[in-house]
């Protein structure tokens, strides 16, 4: 199966559903292949997380002193300028 760029834009669920039913999709930009969707199979995907940061538990820190706008304006005064 071949698919255009704005096929691709308008159309991508249909094109990874097909994807998905085991089919093959050639994506083309002004009539050259430019990427092609395929399908994988489960033995493809990795056991493990594939997130960047992967699964984290943010340790809890307590609360922090109340600050205002303003107190916290005057602290970051000057940096990245």
């Amino acid at each position: 199966m071949e698919a255009t760029a704005r096929d691709f834009n308008q159309r991508s669920s249909q094109i990874l559903a097909a994807a998905e039913r085991g089919e093959t999709i050639t994506v083309t930009k002004n009539g050259r292949p430019v990427a092609r969707v395929v399908p994988i199979d489960a033995a493809e995907v990795p056991p493990y997380s594939t997130e960047p940061m992967g699964d984290m538990e943010i340790p809890d820190i307590g609360t922090g002193p109340d600050l205002t706008n303003e107190d916290i304006e005057e602290a970051l005064k000057g940096m990245g300028s």
